[in-house]
């Protein structure tokens, strides 16, 4: 009998979104991190947004997006994963429209499109911020507004025994482990300082650095992770803005819409 050799499995696929949308979605929708502590302070954030054009970078099944929705924005969405975006669908039905973008390539939206962008837990999954933010700024309006959340970097900095060099971009990876299996993930961690700097190389004027509590309904529902993450950040928030008479890219100067 002719001995075939045994072919190892290939490994899994990192941040293969495509590969755990349902589980990811199904995580997201209510765990205390997500439901209770990131998309409540992005929404605060947020403040009024009746009207306002908002693009939701990286809106994955859609939670922030419907959330926005449904306090008077007209959203738009746009994600690298086919997965996350056919459960957006789902979520959102026709009434929000929806991109299969890369937030690395160029966006395909005109300049000035939008009032506001949220970018909820993504730039942590790219090393060069650069591209992706003078994007971002493109498609905003003079005094228009990015809303962004990211791993916060201290805490990103404890990943790893020995510690890595803080003030240097390096990636990390580790293990997710929600609905019953386990998926390798891969982030980008910078020092606080890279981060801003990334914002004003784009143009951006910083508004706010934020450090929220979680929501007090949390309290009730995870005692023991509410007060760890009350002591503890894990995220941090951005609000940064575009200048109010910004120079448009063909080199004119555009005064903020009223």
């Amino acid at each position: 009998m002719e001995h075939v050799a045994e072919v190892p499995e290939s490994p899994a696929r990192v941040n293969d979104y495509d590969g755990f949308a349902e589980a990811y979605s199904v995580e997201n929708e209510n765990s205390l991190v997500n439901a209770y502590y990131e998309r409540p302070a992005m929404l605060a954030l947020a403040g009024d947004v009746t009207g306002r054009r908002i693009l939701d970078a990286g809106c994955g099944s859609g939670p922030l997006s419907a959330a926005l929705r449904d306090r008077g924005a007209i959203v738009t969405g746009v994600d690298v994963s086919a997965g996350m975006l056919a459960l957006a669908r789902r979520r959102l039905g026709d009434g929000v429209a929806l991109h299969a973008v890369d937030l690395r390539d160029r966006l395909p939206f005109a300049d000035g499109a939008f009032d506001d962008v949220v970018a909820s837990l993504v730039l942590h999954y790219l090393e060069d911020w650069g591209p992706t933010l003078a994007e971002l700024r493109r498609v905003l309006r003079p005094g228009g507004r990015l809303i962004a959340s990211v791993d916060h970097p201290f805490v990103a900095y404890t990943i790893q025994d020995p510690r890595p060099d803080y003030f240097a971009t390096t990636d990390y990876t580790f293990d997710w482990t929600f609905g019953g299996r386990t998926v390798p993930m891969r982030f980008w961690r910078k020092p606080l300082h890279a981060m801003t700097d990334a914002f004003t190389t784009a143009g951006f004027r910083l508004g706010v650095i934020g450090e929220p509590q979680p929501d007090p309904a949390a309290r009730e529902l995870f005692p023991d992770g509410f007060h760890e993450l009350s002591r503890r950040p894990v995220f941090l928030f951005f609000v940064v803005e575009v200048p109010p008479s910004a120079t448009a890219p063909d080199g004119n100067l555009r005064p903020a819409r009223s």
